[in-house]
């Protein structure tokens, strides 16, 4: 992508969409023409990003980029609201567009239908001005922080779990970063992901316009941006703190990790036995299954077998009989293969299977 920014004028129709902008003392024509010709990267078009790609949109932003993998999934629809059931198995970041595209047809827009990785990070970062971070999964936003740092470009941050979300503005002129906060990750498994535990749906839309307004402010030169301080809010209290912290100056990033999995403890699922669902149900009387979901996902919905959470494994693994060969089962697969490791570091008998896609792939051929 060539570095062509966008004109430096406002036809008249651009004028009548961003007349609310024009007549706002703060942002005016030279803020407005600034949001013309910024390029922003949006990592991720799921639940933060919807919300950040829509109001990035509405506002302006002359250059958006969208890098996503993922294709849209039934599931998804309960937050990221610029989804319908006809996206359904599209790629995200594509479908994203289309409907983009109709809100304001002046934007431009990049699409990336590939996940980050450390052999493209730095090289598409250095293409945009600024980097907002829409993932949900700790490898992902340790890349992110380091090719930002790498690559100069100021990280705009978001994050959610279940009732809580997170905003803060890292390596802005010289301020900390991500890892200033969390140096290291924490324990494998001891934060599960918004697929194992759940979401509220209005969250992300919060939290993401959130991002969305610390955009907007870096790119007109407006307000306090999040700079060295992380805004914490809780939708059930609607409580917000906004806790300070400082740059660790003895934190220095040279280079990307080679692993970013491994950085932070993620299991490789692509090293473990593992067995498909059709597989599972045509012989399940050859198995004992395990499922490590938590009792509320157990007690709405299972499929039989033994049923010990994944937090009360490690001191109930003498209940597991090892007369068979043991299916490990979850929502997704995920926590099964955290088990799993847990069962092999505790040195387990018999064989270990993965149940490829847990219950979410029982439930799709049942």
């Amino acid at each position: 992508m060539t570095d062509n920014r966008q004109s430096t004028t406002l036809n008249s129709n651009e004028r009548n969409q961003y007349h609310r902008h024009l007549i706002l003392d703060q942002i005016g024509m030279e803020g407005q023409l600034k949001l013309k010709q910024a390029k922003v990267l949006v990592i991720g078009a799921g639940g933060l990003g919807c919300p950040v790609l829509q109001y990035l949109t509405a506002a302006g932003v002359g250059t958006i980029g969208i890098i996503d993998g993922d294709k849209v999934d039934q599931s998804n629809l309960q937050r990221q609201i610029l989804y319908t059931t006809d996206d359904v198995g599209q790629f995200k970041a594509a479908s994203a567009v289309d409907r983009l595209s109709k809100l304001n047809p002046f934007v431009k827009f990049e699409v990336f239908n590939i996940f980050l990785t450390t052999e493209n990070a730095v090289g598409l970062f250095n293409q945009f001005d600024i980097i907002v971070d829409g993932t949900d999964n700790f490898p992902t936003r340790y890349l992110v922080n380091d090719a930002c740092v790498l690559a100069n470009k100021p990280l705009v941050f978001g994050s959610i779990f279940k009732f809580q979300g997170q905003v803060s503005v890292f390596n802005y002129k010289g301020s900390g970063t991500y890892r200033c906060l969390f140096p290291t990750p924490p324990a494998p498994n001891s934060v599960p992901n918004c697929s194992d535990v759940g979401v509220l749906g209005v969250l992300p839309g919060i939290i993401g316009s959130l991002q969305a307004n610390e955009t907007i402010k870096l790119i007109v030169s407006i307000g306090t941006p999040l700079v060295d301080k992380l805004l914490y809010f809780d939708a059930l209290s609607l409580q917000q703190q906004l806790l300070h912290f400082q740059k660790n100056k003895d934190i220095k990033i040279t280079t990307l990790e080679s692993n970013y999995e491994f950085f932070c403890g993620v299991s490789n699922t692509n090293d473990m036995n593992t067995i498909s669902a059709e597989a599972y149900l045509k012989n399940k009387e050859n198995y004992h299954l395990l499922d490590v979901r938590t009792y509320h996902e157990y007690e709405d919905e299972n499929i039989g077998g033994q049923h010990i959470p994944l937090d009360e494994l490690d001191k109930r693994m003498g209940e597991i009989p090892n007369s068979k060969v043991l299916v490990v089962m979850c929502l997704s697969g995920k926590r099964s293969a955290a088990a799993i490791e847990l069962l092999l570091k505790n040195k387990y008998p018999k064989t270990l299977l993965n149940l490829t896609g847990g219950i979410t792939a029982i439930n799709s051929i049942s």
